[in-house]
């Protein structure tokens, strides 16, 4: 018996997370193990009639859980990044959960815009490190009569020059990355690991050719581990470049590791290349503690309480939280029955469909229970 938290959140969130539910049920019954769910009031409502984002007790709680199933954030009447970084951030980084995991794999009966590629050429995993770089908070702004004299370092030129700030820019923003050595090696390690029980071949991601500091300590880092595993096949490509590879020749890819920046950005085209943001599942994993499992895309308030969301993506998250758990068997069962709902019709209006959030869940549940 799995004891695992629940958190709807917002907008279509409670929806998808039903049938999420419902269908991982579904995969236990079959599977013979049982999930106790508990579900945690936590979003937007609570915050507009209380103020309360997330609460120590929240939090006392939710560490008892080996995971929490998350469906969406957001909210139109809240001001943008409030819930976000409140919320979701927050449970991130308390529960230090340093791997985000982004399967990247098109499925058969979907639709990729990559013309003549086939479900064999996009099947690869992003790792991508989640509690540091640019996302740590480290910054500000800074207006003309505040009279703010900063110190910038021109490496390039090995000069130091004084900027004054009223005289010379109307206002200035400054944003700091953190990569540590400790924080690269255990995403890093992580990534060498999954690799090898794949095909044994791992991309890094990095700029380390303009942003030399942060993103070659990265690079050291890679260079360093991968010297004790030299069984996995290694390689290095800036994120610019995969950008262009991921359209091209999504098939060279098996296991990619990236800084958190590069991977918030390459994996929203990885969504892309699988068929959109519908099918696009990911995991924030803490090893050793409590993960989180949640779909990427966002809370889409306009369709709450429609019964017209998509809920592939989170359930494919909750196939992602069973694998965690170590359930495999019913983990690949979930994928297989996302695989065959769709290859049935039975999808909704963003994947050219005609069936509802509800309609959709029930079908997996009935090929989970016939398979």
């Amino acid at each position: 018996m799995y004891r695992i938290a629940s958190i709807g959140g917002d907008g279509i969130g409670p929806e998808i997370i039903l049938e999420g539910k419902k269908v991982l049920d579904a995969a236990g019954e079959r599977f013979d193990f049982d999930i106790r769910w508990t579900d945690f009031d936590i979003g937007a409502e609570r915050y507009l009639k209380t103020g309360q984002l997330l609460t120590e007790t929240d939090l006392k709680e939710l560490s008892t859980f080996p995971a929490i199933y998350f469906g969406a954030i957001g909210d139109e009447r809240v001001k943008p990044g409030i819930l976000e970084k409140g919320i979701l951030l927050s449970l991130r980084f308390f529960f230090d959960q340093y791997v985000n995991l982004r399967p990247i794999r098109l499925l058969k009966g979907v639709a990729t815009p990559l013309a003549g590629k086939q479900p064999q050429d996009i099947d690869f995993v992003v790792v991508r490190e989640n509690t540091e770089d640019f996302y740590v908070g480290i910054g500000s702004r800074f207006k003309k009569q505040q009279k703010i004299e900063l110190l910038i370092k021109r490496e390039l030129y090995h000069a130091k020059f004084n900027l004054d700030v009223e005289s010379d820019a109307e206002e200035l923003a400054y944003q700091i990355g953190v990569v540590t050595r400790e924080g690269a090696r255990r995403v890093i390690d992580y990534s060498f690991t999954l690799a090898q029980s794949r095909k044994k071949k791992l991309t890094s991601v990095d700029k380390a050719n303009v942003l030399s500091d942060i993103y070659g300590l990265w690079r050291d880092v890679f260079l360093d581990r991968a010297a004790l595993h030299p069984e996995v096949t290694t390689e290095f490509t800036f994120v610019d470049a995969i950008t262009m590879w991921f359209v091209k020749n999504p098939e060279w890819f098996d296991v990619v590791v990236t800084p958190n920046m590069f991977g918030d950005i390459i994996t929203d085209l990885g969504a892309m290349i699988q068929g959109g943001l519908g099918l696009a599942p990911g995991g924030n994993i803490n090893p050793t503690g409590t993960s989180m499992f949640e779909p990427i895309h966002g809370s889409a308030p306009k369709y709450k309480g429609l019964g017209v969301a998509n809920p592939m993506a989170t359930i494919w998250a909750g196939s992602m939280l069973l694998d965690h758990l170590g359930e495999h068997e019913a983990a690949g069962a979930i994928v297989t029955a996302i695989e065959k709902c769709i290859l049935s019709g039975v999808v909704t209006k963003d994947m050219g469909g005609h069936s509802g959030t509800m309609g959709v869940g029930d079908e997996m549940v009935k090929i989970i229970q016939e398979t």
